[in-house]
């Protein structure tokens, strides 16, 4: 590879945070909340999500496991009568702010990724479909914030994956030539955003949802998880 990269845009759940681990809890008392208690309804909601009810296992590209929380209020509303968007999408925030925070278990230690990171002279950034305050609540228990010039969550004010807005924010903010970042994320909508973004490098993690069938299409490299990165950003110019 010879590209010049300066920045890298992590998503957050799959690529530095554990996805099952971190978010089965939040995912079925959601659906719970969102069919008003009728465990026949909730059953339908992860269904209609991509949610396994009885493994609780998220399909790879399916709304749980990339959407925002207000795209799956969205589709929910049409399962479940008498929500209204916005409310349903403040609950679900909250929801999962509250639930998946507390749950959330790194698959890295992120402040020596981040800051091994930076030290090589690298600018790091976070653009989650999750919900900005929830992001920096998960990123300051890990004690990983320092490190993090960039942080984006779909109610941000860049758009959602997959999008190029959180790709160029990143980039705006940083300073940064779209061609000069790598996009880092385990779903399908990670690497479109990148590929939408014209970003330099786009780099799959195999920790998350998706299935090394749905992404090496669309990644210049696959890697097992971000404990591997260090050799792949070796490989290109800085």
């Amino acid at each position: 590879m010879d590209r010049a990269i300066r920045g890298v845009l992590f998503d957050k759940d799959g690529t530095l945070i554990n996805f099952s681990r971190t978010w089965a809890p939040a995912i079925r008392e959601a659906a719970l909340f969102a069919s008003r208690g009728d465990q026949v309804i909730a059953d339908k909601l992860l269904v209609a999500g991509g949610c396994d009810p009885e493994s609780g296992e998220v399909a790879g590209g399916s709304l749980l496991a990339g959407g925002t929380n207000r795209d799956i209020a969205a589709a929910w509303i049409e399962q479940a009568d008498g929500w209204a968007l916005d409310p349903l999408t403040r609950h679900l925030d909250e929801i999962f702010t509250r639930r998946g925070v507390p749950h959330a278990e790194a698959l890295a230690d992120l402040p020596a990724l981040f800051g091994a990171l930076v030290a090589r002279g690298l600018i790091v950034g976070v653009a989650t479909s999750d919900c900005a305050l929830s992001a920096h609540l998960t990123l300051e228990r890990f004690e990983a914030l320092e490190s993090v010039a960039f942080l984006s969550g779909y109610d941000s004010g860049h758009g959602s994956k997959p999008g190029p807005g959180q790709a160029l924010a990143f980039c705006e903010a940083c300073g940064l030539a779209p061609g000069e970042i790598a996009v880092v994320g385990d779903n399908s909508h990670d690497l479109e955003m990148a590929a939408s973004a014209g970003a330099g490098l786009k780099i799959a993690v195999l920790s998350g949802t998706g299935t090394r069938d749905q992404l090496a299409p669309l990644a210049d490299v696959v890697i097992a998880s971000i404990a591997e990165i260090g050799p792949v950003l070796d490989t290109t110019k800085a």
